[in-house]
């Protein structure tokens, strides 16, 4: 990986966001609507006025927030958490910043919004490492990015917790990789064996500007 321009902004950035995912793992299942719309709130903000903000700066006058489905409890869960059958390592290009390699570390199965899925979930290599769950569903393409959406990222701080045998999902968070508001990202998306057979419809849309 390239070192970033501003790694200080990046710092901050990557400081912000987990401290906007600490507050929500702080909130009870009651308070769980509210946290998602500061959660919302702050990360409209970042959009806006971050030196970090993934959209460029015509974007950035043009913005007025990020389109989401309505709250859904139902989509929030615990996932069972198995070991992975295949411990395959996975290497993507990532143009000018390189290549990342994650690697399947087990599989994540729940029950949400009246469905059954599975997915894989990864671990980042490198220094330092973290989780990462990308997942496609029948959204994309129509409602929400068509290559799909991040549901947990450890190393920039989307992280909504985990525990012994158990990680929670929660699509109401799901959101766009960076390529999704602009070409001059490039972003690792969901394998095939993370693309859900079924609709999420919760969770960021696709920002459209003709709007």
């Amino acid at each position: 990986m390239s070192t970033p321009t501003d790694p200080l902004a990046l710092a901050d950035w990557r400081r912000t966001v987990a401290e906007m995912y600490a507050a929500v793992r702080r909130a009870d299942d009651a308070g769980q609507p509210a946290a998602w719309r500061a959660w919302r709130a702050r990360r409209d903000d970042l959009f806006r006025d971050h030196a970090q903000s993934p959209l460029d700066p015509g974007q950035r006058e043009r913005f007025a927030g990020l389109p989401y489905f309505p709250y859904d409890s139902a989509w929030r869960v615990r996932g069972v958490v198995e070991p992975a059958d295949d411990e395959k390592t996975v290497t993507v290009g990532l143009g000018a910043d390189g290549v990342i390699r994650y690697t399947r570390v087990a599989r994540v199965r729940f029950q949400a919004g009246g469905q059954t899925g599975a997915l894989t979930l990864f671990w980042i290599e490198g220094y330092g490492g973290g989780l990462f769950l990308p997942f496609g569903d029948v959204t994309n393409g129509t409602f929400t990015y068509g290559g799909g959406r991040y549901l947990y990222d450890a190393i920039k701080g989307a992280d909504l917790g985990t525990g012994d045998g158990w990680i929670t999902l929660d699509f109401n968070y799901a959101y766009n990789p960076s390529c999704a508001y602009n070409p001059r990202w490039v972003c690792p998306l969901p394998p095939p064996e993370n693309r859900l057979p079924f609709a999420a419809p919760t969770g960021e849309k696709i920002l459209d500007w003709s709007a």
